[in-house]
């Protein structure tokens, strides 16, 4: 008959190798390949309309789907620079 101790011990084993997997994981936030006005005001912690005006002046870049314009997350991360760099700008 098998020792149920060393059932036990295997079995803590094969959990703290599981945790020490997770832990020592990077942790990969999934981001959204497409973003609406919306969500992208959000993230630039801008109004609605500055989006819209971002994309009016050409700054952004969007497209329109059905009545929904979705900004491309690698668009979004592109333009970042200018917008900060066009903030300082003169007209």
């Amino acid at each position: 008959m098998n020792n149920p101790f060393e059932i036990l011990n295997k079995r803590l084993a094969n959990i703290e190798t599981l945790l020490l997997d997770i832990k020592h994981k990077p942790i990969e936030e999934k981001k959204p390949e497409n973003l609406t006005v919306k969500e992208t005001a959000k993230l630039l912690k801008v109004s609605e309309q500055s989006v819209h005006n971002y994309i009016k002046r050409g700054t952004l870049s969007a497209q329109k789907v059905g009545r929904i314009l979705l900004i491309k997350r690698t668009d979004l991360d592109n333009a970042l620079t200018e917008v900060k760099s066009l903030k300082y700008k003169r007209a």
